[in-house]
């Protein structure tokens, strides 16, 4: 009997998991955006629903006349940031 290789388990258990035909979903990290001015917070998961912009809208997608909810500052004024 030959030895096992290294991950040869692993390996085994993703091509169960794997569906022929079926692309595998690609998850997209939500990002978030900070006024310059004020700090407020603009979340992409959370979109501003009140504006018009639903959760899950990217920062690309929000129209430029858009408006920082506390300040009224634009889109030129928000830089992406780490939470």
């Amino acid at each position: 009997m030959l030895p096992k290789r290294a991950g040869s388990e692993k390996a085994a258990a993703c091509r169960r998991l794997t569906v022929p035909g079926v692309m595998p979903k690609v998850v997209q990290i939500m990002k978030t955006y900070m006024c310059l001015i004020c700090g407020y917070i603009y979340d992409e998961q959370d979109g501003d629903p009140e504006a018009g912009i639903p959760p899950g809208t990217r920062w690309d997608d929000v129209p430029l006349s858009w408006r920082c909810p506390d300040c009224g500052a634009g889109k030129e004024d928000f830089e992406m940031v780490e939470v």
